[in-house]
């Protein structure tokens, strides 16, 4: 007999961009070139130093229990991290390590999110982080966001849709899909308003290292209240060693080290071990080299996508995405997507996923491939329009 499900997973919805993947598997194992623009995964690996460091912790036999908010020379590593690149005094009481960022954004809300209560959220934004709220029966509120709001919350949006079952805000910036920040003048005016409504500010920062027209800056230099989620996945080029943080005022720690004693036990003790040498210069290095090469891609990409005809209102800053308006070549972004991977041979992701504001006119594109890889994708979606 089956068990009677959960109803809280009617709020889960499916990932229409790994739905993508399989499909583009299948026709890979019928013999197809695909080219992935789909899944925002670096193809950079870790820094050699960094897997030195776990082969070492594996050697020495590294490989018990941490305590649950990690071991306390990484927190260390990290406190430093952001006294060296923003500036920042943040002490190593209150950063948590977790199990990526995934872990941190599930251990924030658990701490946070009361049932019926509401969130407030850009449309679009990152599904997972709504899934997050409806897995403690929290809502996400989508709050629609377009190019002349850089696909961002402001202020005002803020002010305008805060209600009496609204609890805080959940930001990205640098933003997946749309690879676009906030502005500091504004996140800051977003932070005050959320204050003064004693709500919580959550703002996750994972592809906050790989910001490239302007200096990088942290929400933490806005107040100690404001709770910061960061990832090795992306600057790090960590995807599959599961290691992130949280940066929280130091009265949640207690708590939240509560939760994470239960949920998860503690973050891979070699990935811990590993991420410290992330922090090494000649790691540091090797990361801002990548930084240009994404930049250079990004430089290459976004002029030829306009070519192609699509629109790209706004220039992403950030991350390792471009959000582009289809609707001047389909009226549906979900099958157009599908037709250039059956026809062409090349990945990319309909706003589907990211919320119904720009689901239909809209796709997302990761540049985490090579160079070679960009060009002959753009040579084949030439191909594919020509032909449609």
């Amino acid at each position: 007999m089956n068990p009677v499900l959960a109803s809280r997973l009617a709020n889960i919805a499916p990932f229409h961009v790994m739905e993508l993947a399989k499909m583009a598997a299948e026709l890979e194992r019928q013999g197809r070139s695909i080219i992935h623009m789909g899944i925002g995964e670096p193809d950079f690996t870790a820094a050699p130093l960094v897997v030195e460091a776990a082969a070492r912790a594996m050697g020495d036999g590294r490989l018990q229990y941490t305590a649950a908010t990690g071991i306390p020379a990484l927190r260390e590593a990290i406190s430093a991290h952001y006294a060296r690149v923003y500036g920042l005094s943040v002490p190593a009481s209150r950063i948590v390590i977790t199990a990526g960022a995934s872990a941190a954004l599930l251990l924030a809300c658990a701490a946070l999110v009361e049932p019926g209560t509401e969130i407030l959220m850009p449309d679009p934004s990152y599904p997972c982080n709504r899934h997050f709220v409806a897995a403690f029966e929290g809502r996400a509120k989508l709050v629609p966001s377009g190019p002349a709001q850089r696909f961002q919350l402001s202020e005002d949006m803020v002010r305008t849709n805060w209600g009496t079952k609204t609890r805080g805000v959940l930001l990205a910036s640098p933003s997946n899909p749309t690879g676009t920040s906030i502005e500091h003048g504004e996140l800051a005016r977003i932070v005050a308003a959320v204050r003064e409504k004693q709500g919580f500010t959550i703002v996750d920062e994972i592809y906050q290292g790989l910001t490239y027209d302007d200096a990088p800056f942290s929400a933490l230099s806005l107040g100690e209240d404001v709770i910061v989620i960061n990832s090795f996945s992306k600057y790090f080029n960590m995807t599959g060693w599961r290691l992130g943080w949280l940066v929280l005022p130091e009265n949640l720690v207690p708590q939240v080290e509560k939760l994470a004693q239960n949920l998860f036990i503690c973050a891979s003790s070699i990935a811990q071990y590993a991420g410290i040498a992330c922090f090494a210069p000649a790691s540091i290095a090797l990361y801002e080299e990548r930084k240009a090469e994404f930049r250079r891609r990004r430089d290459f990409i976004v002029p030829a996508l306009r070519e192609l005809g699509f629109e790209v209102p706004v220039t992403p800053d950030g991350a390792f995405y471009v959000y582009a308006d289809c609707s001047p070549l389909a009226d549906d972004a979900d099958r157009l997507t599908r037709e250039m991977l059956d026809k062409a041979g090349v990945v990319l992701v309909p706003g589907l996923d990211f919320g119904p504001y720009t689901a239909r006119n809209f796709i997302r594109l990761s540049y985490a491939t090579s160079l070679e890889n960009l060009e002959e994708a753009v040579e084949r979606l030439h191909t594919f329009f020509r032909k449609r």
